[in-house]
């Protein structure tokens, strides 16, 4: 795509993700079904992190195609460094997680992780703009241009830290509330709990492993932004 292109792109992703987390993130407390508890509030799920990730992804995207356009090249490629780190080590793997994980725990049985009576505070559109399209857009940005990723133990370690941190907000929850985030976890053991969480760490590092499948058999090795 050509620069300006991309910066257009870009900018409409950006506002659409802020869009989507500014909506979810003010559903009144009032109609949430008495379920989904309030410790946390909607930072305590993955679906709204994510959002918030895509959000500064595409940002940051933004404003390395503008100092592309004005040729500000030494500060374009700093920001480009870090588009890259998020897009590779995050914004892909998470969605793609999110995206995959969601469907298939909601076909299996939609109570594990989206009680039905959500249906009545957020609407059909949100719940696909929140679990849906975040895929699609992940792949579209890998088809959009090339990214560099970092050195394979690098970006592992980075994602890998980034899960102890999730797991661990979760578990800090169930520690005040004595509620799990989703009905799912409350089904395992404690050493089946670990185990789900290994497996679902295992799966991420899948889909990182698969973006970076994705970039090099599209882009091949060396042609990068610069």
């Amino acid at each position: 795509m050509e620069i300006s292109t991309l910066a257009t792109y870009h900018c409409l992703a950006f506002v659409w993700y802020f869009f989507v987390a500014y909506s979810i993130t003010h559903v009144k407390t009032e109609e949430r079904p008495s379920e989904v508890f309030l410790y946390g509030g909607q930072w305590k799920y993955l679906t709204v992190l994510n959002l918030v990730l895509q959000a500064v992804f595409y940002g940051v995207s933004f404003l390395a195609d503008v100092l592309r356009l004005i040729k500000k090249l030494r500060c374009a490629k700093c920001v480009i460094s870090s588009r890259d780190l998020l897009f590779s080590v995050l914004a892909f793997p998470v969605s793609t997680f999110v995206c995959i994980s969601f469907w298939t725990l909601y076909t299996y049985n939609r109570e594990l992780v989206y009680p039905k009576s959500l249906d009545g505070v957020i609407p059909l559109w949100l719940n696909h703009a929140m679990h849906t399209a975040v895929l699609p857009f992940a792949l579209l940005e890998i088809l959009a241009l090339p990214h560099r990723y970092p050195a394979k133990k690098k970006g592992l370690i980075l994602l890998g830290f980034v899960a102890f941190l999730y797991i661990s907000w979760v578990l800090w929850i169930y520690s005040v509330t004595g509620e799990w985030v989703y009905p799912l976890f409350a089904l395992f053991s404690p050493s089946g709990l670990a185990a789900f969480f290994a497996g679902s760490l295992a799966i991420i590092i899948s889909f990182y492993n698969f973006g970076e499948f994705l970039n090099r058999m599209i882009w091949g090795q060396s042609k990068f932004c610069s």
